[in-house]
């Protein structure tokens, strides 16, 4: 009997930049060429909270991403692509909240229900104190954001990855490897302990937030120890969810 070929990979190009127009310019280009969804960078002021047109944004606008400031914005990034058949990354952290709101309300101006949407946000506020810094609130404030995102989409947009945990820009700001499973985890933990203390939703919603949560890895150069790692993660993270 033939084996049933296994769901291609969504591959991505990491992108955005300029101005709305322009990235969706480039995102409907890319995605004639072939690409099968969309990991969107936003901009400096726009993830740590800044207008465009704020004093402290100056020279900043449009440099490393895309620059969304209001909903329009986010309707013409999304300008002519179908986001009932997208799966969009948002790489944002201390404003994903905010983004995931303007994503869903562009998709409804598209006639597109929430729980039709598939993607992930980043939403990995923590690792912003131990790595690239563009936190906006203090640390129990930002967990409450990333907890209360999580307890939104759970059922609103059930399909949605609401917090990508980011080991990457740990390692990239110094972490060994060990250290590196040992920060994300800590951080995983802490935010499934601060989804389960929630009163607004019941303990049998854990396991399809356990389900939700994404991780983002990133290969060094010591090939196999980085294999060994990824292994690692991977069966310390089905450990915890199993029996802690």
């Amino acid at each position: 009997m033939a084996r049933e070929r296994d769901r291609p990979w969504i591959f991505r190009t990491y992108s955005g930049h300029s101005s709305a127009a322009r990235s969706n310019e480039l995102y409907r280009s890319n995605l004639a060429k072939g690409q099968t969804g969309l990991s969107v960078a936003f901009d400096l002021p726009t993830q740590t909270g800044y207008d465009a047109d704020h004093p402290l944004a100056r020279g900043e606008v449009g440099k490393v991403g895309v620059p969304i400031g209001h909903l329009d914005d986010m309707v013409r990034l999304f300008d002519g692509i179908p986001l009932d058949r997208m799966n969009t990354s948002m790489t944002i952290n201390a404003t994903a909240a905010w983004l995931l709101a303007l994503y869903a309300a562009a998709a409804e101006r598209q006639g597109v229900a929430p729980e039709k949407l598939e993607g992930t946000t980043q939403n990995d506020i923590i690792k912003e104190y131990l790595s690239r810094g563009t936190y906006v609130f203090p640390p129990d404030a930002s967990m409450r954001l990333i907890s209360d995102m999580v307890a939104y989409t759970v059922d609103s947009i059930p399909r949605w990855n609401p917090i990508n945990v980011c080991s990457y820009h740990l390692q990239e700001a110094g972490a060994t490897p060990v250290q590196e499973i040992a920060y994300s985890m800590a951080n995983a933990v802490a935010v499934l302990d601060s989804v389960r203390a929630r009163s607004d939703l019941p303990d049998q919603a854990i396991a399809r937030v356990f389900g939700r949560i994404s991780f983002f890895l990133n290969s060094g150069i010591r090939f196999v120890e980085e294999v060994c790692k990824c292994r690692a993660m991977a069966e310390l993270w089905d450990w915890l969810g199993r029996d802690r």
